[in-house]
């Protein structure tokens, strides 16, 4: 589905995000929590914790073998595995993701394992599980982040300094192409680790149109200049294409093996795309992806009209 280009658009109040004004990207460094066993842990006296902040982490046994961890939020402990914590963080990076999506990169394609901790975490009101209609005849199971998960991770500093984290279904009539956002990134994230490079940071299409949107409102007079315009694209390292500021769905930082940091901006188009905007994306210097099934038929459109782009099946 296409996404238009920057034309001052308002933010939308139904994007709910947090973001850390520190500008390191590295993430944070854990602690080594003290052991404690499972009857100890429900021993504690959690009322009279600070509730300002994250609290200590505490390890118990889960019955599968895998170490289990108690993370205090305000007057609230969740015990979480490892993986069900990361299940969190690519949610909360993402805002949607389809289950199977989530199974084949972050389970080794395990269905029976995210599904025990799919439940888990919606046991403890962490995500929403829920089937999407996407057609008349399909339908597409997604997890989203709710805000006691949105808060779990930002109080507990789970992610990178300036990830957003987002939690709640933003538009429904899009979820197909949000969820394929993640396949998007785990294409490009195995192309830069192949080159050397490591993934930091992603954001998508809402933070950058949202900064931007936020700059732009900021010139006031200077608003239809052109030179000014420009100034504010190259800011967020974007480009001014037929009067307009193209914004890439997802932008990935990454670090090269020199420690440089980089970030590429990734497009995913559709058969729905008109020549024009596959022009624009492609002269902002966007990688255009594709699903399979529309991959061959953009790749058509672009050669029939000229447009110098690749088309990467996703």
């Amino acid at each position: 589905m296409s996404r238009d280009a920057i034309s001052h658009d308002p933010q939308d109040p139904a994007d709910v995000r947090e973001t850390s004004s520190r500008p390191s990207l590295r993430s944070p460094r854990s602690t080594s929590p003290d052991a404690r066993n499972s009857r100890n842990l429900e021993s504690q006296d959690i009322g009279r914790r600070d509730n300002s902040g994250p609290l200590e982490q505490h390890h118990t046994r889960d019955p599968r073998g895998d170490s289990l961890r108690a993370y205090y939020v305000r007057d609230r402990a969740y015990l979480l595995r490892e993986s069900e914590m990361h299940a969190l963080k690519e949610i909360g990076k993402f805002r949607v993701i389809a289950v199977s999506d989530l199974a084949k990169y972050a389970y080794s394609g395990n269905p029976k394992e995210i599904d025990k901790d799919v439940r888990r975490l919606a046991q403890q009101s962490l995500l929403t599980d829920k089937a999407m209609e996407i057609s008349q005849k399909k339908t597409l199971r997604v997890v989203t982040l709710t805000k006691a998960g949105h808060r779990l991770l930002k109080n507990t500093n789970q992610l990178p300094d300036g990830q957003p984290i987002y939690h709640g279904l933003r538009k429904p009539r899009e979820v197909k192409h949000d969820t394929d956002l993640y396949r998007l990134y785990q294409k490009e994230a195995a192309r830069i680790e192949r080159s050397g490079g490591r993934p930091v940071r992603v954001l998508l299409d809402y933070e950058l149109k949202r900064t931007l949107n936020r700059d732009l409102a900021l010139l006031g007079p200077e608003k239809h200049d052109a030179n000014a315009e420009q100034r504010i694209a190259e800011r967020h390292a974007l480009q001014v294409v037929n009067g307009k500021i193209p914004v890439p769905d997802l932008r990935v930082e990454y670090e090269t093996p020199e420690l440089e940091l980089r970030h590429v901006d990734l497009e995913l188009t559709t058969r729905d795309y008109r020549p024009r905007a596959m022009a624009a994306k492609a002269a902002a210097g966007f990688s255009l992806y594709a699903r399979s099934e529309d991959a061959s038929r953009l790749r058509r459109v672009l050669d029939e009209r000229e447009i110098t782009a690749g088309i990467l099946a996703l």
